[in-house]
């Protein structure tokens, strides 16, 4: 790999554990004071249950990627597939812009992760 490839995919995942890190963060916390508060469909158990996989997920992706583990593409497209339905169900329930667009950008970066060569 030559240097400029190895300093882009550096970059990449660099900007794919902050995209992860943010969606943790945004979920968990969204589901936890927003959801909860607000109740009805915001706790109903597929879509709270969504955002909490999706926070997991999102950690669990940063972690193997700071790691440098060798399935960390297998995961980011694992993450990638979950952030979208997290935003697909944040979108349906409403009120929750910020929760859609941290899936969102985690998982165009989840996608561009999952499909760098090595």
């Amino acid at each position: 790999m030559n240097q400029q490839t190895h300093t882009s995919s550096e970059h990449g995942m660099s900007a794919c554990i902050e995209a992860c890190s943010h969606c943790h963060q945004v979920c968990l916390q969204s589901a936890m004071n927003h959801c909860l508060k607000v109740g009805g469909k915001h706790v109903e158990a597929e879509h709270f249950r969504l955002m909490i996989s999706c926070a997991e997920i999102c950690q669990t992706s940063a972690n193997f990627q700071l790691m440098g583990s060798p399935f960390h593409q297998r995961v980011c497209e694992v993450c990638a597939e979950v952030c979208e339905a997290c935003a697909l169900s944040c979108e349906k329930v409403g009120g929750m812009e910020a929760c859609v667009k941290a899936c969102r950008d985690c998982a165009e970066s989840c996608r561009k992760m999952a499909n760098v060569q090595h």
